[in-house]
């Protein structure tokens, strides 16, 4: 097949997906079935063996995924039933001072919103959104924005996030340096997206009232130790770093090398951190395992769609690699004098901007820049991960339910949103991109 009919059906693949969620409004696991089953049929394949790919590519994914959100989600649902992302806040409010206010939410985001999706995180965080900017005094636009740019960007390069860790499965990174290399990244993303870039308006940002019906007030009256609380969320990446860091050292035949490798796994991680969770923010103050189930059983159900949308997004790739297709763009890209991290970004930029769905973005980009890594092998398979990442964090508008999140809950205008929450997002993604191009030269 020629090089103009493959770049044409992959084009189409993707306005497929563009068009079935933008217009037809059709959920996005519907519409990255609806492309995976094109690209099987245009290139070729037996329609038996494009819904076998489909198979293949779905159980791949959530086989492993699966585990992880579910692990994800109860250490998300335990964290905001104790109050502890609310003692996080309160206690680093206290160290720092009011006039920190930005960095302070800004970290709580950044800590908290490692086991929870952004949305979630948003709407966890929010009360105390309302209370820190009341009590410094200042506008909810700065101490929310750098909230929302901080959970966006934990979002799109952190695992064990659900996107971020399916696109290091996908490219085949360790997910150990791709969590370090995310904070040395991520973290100054935060920083400068989110505080500097509010405070460059300085007394520009408007003084909005979120709608009374949105104005929920904490609850939490007995909150857990900043200490255990900060030590539990941060487990899992403990855990997973130190597997990297300790297995470079240690021969692949020795058993401690086997043991070090099983508990750094991130399954393995998680369920850990799952259970010092239950004893740290639940038995510890008297929550009842009847309590705690109820937990376990009450959080999951908000995850089915997005097990459904990484799970056809692994059946989007697999027909990509199943269909020949992507060792046809690997030729192609062979030929194109482009940055192949500024490629990876690019397409995740794009896939962002015109779906919506950082999620999706990722996946869809995952697929088609992996013949990258066989004609770049120079180029780490984490860079790539980071690059991709870094290109979904940008262009959060209308479409991206977090926009009217934003929107909502600040009382801003769609213009403001705009003018500040979105140009923060395309900050975030050009500052993330810059700091890669950088790290790539040293890594």
């Amino acid at each position: 097949m020629s090089n103009v009919a493959l770049l044409s059906i992959l084009a189409l693949s993707i306005g497929i997906i563009i068009f079935c969620i933008v217009k037809l409004k059709l959920h996005p696991f519907i519409a990255l079935i609806i492309s995976s089953i094109f690209v099987g049929v245009t290139m070729g394949m037996p329609l038996g063996e494009i819904m076998s790919s489909i198979e293949k590519g779905v159980a791949g994914t959530l086989g492993f995924l699966a585990l992880i959100i579910g692990f994800g989600t109860i250490l998300g649902k335990m964290l905001e039933v104790s109050g502890g992302a609310e003692r996080i806040g309160k206690t680093m409010l206290n160290r720092l001072g009011q006039q920190r206010a930005d960095i302070v939410m800004m970290t709580v985001g950044f800590i908290a919103g490692i086991p929870v999706f952004v949305e979630v995180g948003f709407v966890l965080l929010i009360p105390l959104v309302f209370t820190i900017a009341k009590e410094a005094n200042v506008p909810l636009f700065k101490v929310g924005i750098p909230l929302a740019v901080a959970l966006m960007t934990v979002h799109c390069m952190l695992p064990p996030h659900p996107a971020a860790l399916a696109v290091t499965g996908i490219l085949g990174a360790d997910v150990g340096k791709v969590i370090l290399y995310g904070l040395i990244i991520g973290f100054p993303t935060a920083i400068i997206s989110g505080p500097l870039w509010v405070r460059m308006w300085g007394k520009k940002l408007p003084f909005t009232q979120a709608p009374v019906d949105l104005q929920v007030s904490t609850v939490h009256n007995d909150l857990p130790g900043f200490g255990i609380t900060l030590f539990t969320i941060l487990l899992p990446l403990l855990i997973m770093i130190s597997k990297t860091i300790i297995c470079l050292w240690l021969p692949e035949t020795s058993s401690i090398y086997e043991l070090v490798t099983f508990l750094g796994n991130p399954i393995t991680a998680l369920f850990i951190s799952v259970l010092v969770a239950y004893f740290t923010l639940g038995l510890s103050r008297g929550m009842s395992m009847d309590k705690i189930q109820q937990i376990t059983n009450d959080c999951f159900g908000s995850i089915a769609g997005i097990l459904l949308i990484i799970g056809a997004g692994g059946a989007f790739n697999g027909v990509l690699i199943d269909s020949g297709m992507g060792e046809g763009l690997g030729s192609i890209l062979e030929t194109v004098q482009i940055n192949p991290i500024i490629l990876a970004w690019l397409v995740a930029a794009i896939m962002h901007l015109a779906i919506g769905s950082a999620t999706v973005a990722m996946l869809s980009a995952a697929g088609i820049v992996l013949p990258l890594l066989g004609i770049y092998p120079d180029v780490k398979p984490e860079i790539i991960v980071l690059a991709i990442g870094a290109g979904a964090i940008g262009w959060t508008h209308v479409n991206d339910s977090l926009f009217w999140l934003v929107k909502q809950y600040l009382g801003a205008s769609i213009q403001d949103t705009f003018k500040y929450f979105t140009a923060a997002t395309v900050l975030a993604s050009f500052v993330s991109l810059g700091g890669i191009l950088l790290l790539s030269q040293v890594v």
